[in-house]
């Protein structure tokens, strides 16, 4: 069985490895990332729906596993940042508040496509400037949907049940039961 994972980002690999070995492509997808929908579950659906469409030759595969994931505070959306200074100004604004994030996932199995969208609730911790500093200067965060790594364990406080592979970029749980419901894995 062939299986495609649409995304370059070493969290997703690194997540799907946990559940599938490395039985899986990866490959990055062309696809145009901007889209704010009227809720961030249609914004990141619609975003994940893209890098499925941006695949390749997707007739080629199996199984496509597509993710979008966003960070949303009191109607605002936060992407990956696109300097250090914006990054700055995302963990300021998150800094001691309660955001949300959101991943969009999508997979393809045969011409079937199913669709889930997750929220977990995220706490930080009061930032002061010193400790933003530190951490754009010891930490990967270019990349990353607001500016953090929750595996880096240093500016989250609290946040929800089953929501660290979420916030982390794919949700791990529910990406089983759907690979467990269509036998591409077994429960285990």
């Amino acid at each position: 069985m062939k299986i495609l994972l649409a995304s370059k980002s070493p969290r997703r690999i690194e997540i799907l490895s946990q559940l599938i070995g490395d039985r899986f492509v990866c490959k990055g997808s062309e696809c145009e990332e901007f889209f704010i929908g009227k809720t961030p579950e249609e914004t990141v659906l619609e975003i994940a729906l893209r890098k499925l469409k941006g695949v390749n030759c997707p007739k080629q595969y199996d199984v496509i596993i597509a993710c979008d994931t966003l960070v949303y505070k009191e109607g605002k959306y936060y992407g990956k940042p696109t300097s250090r200074e914006d990054a700055k100004n995302i963990l300021r604004e998150l800094s001691g508040k309660k955001h949300q994030v959101y991943s969009g996932l999508i997979v393809k199995i045969g011409n079937k496509i199913i669709q889930q969208s997750v929220c977990s609730d995220v706490v930080f911790r009061n930032l002061r400037d010193g400790d933003i500093d530190y951490y754009l200067d010891n930490y990967e965060y270019m990349d990353k949907a607001g500016s953090y790594g929750i595996q880096d364990n240093m500016l989250v406080t609290d946040y929800s049940d089953k929501g660290f592979y979420n916030i982390m970029g794919m949700p791990k749980e529910e990406l089983k039961d759907i690979l467990v419901r269509f036998g591409i894995i077994d429960e285990k």
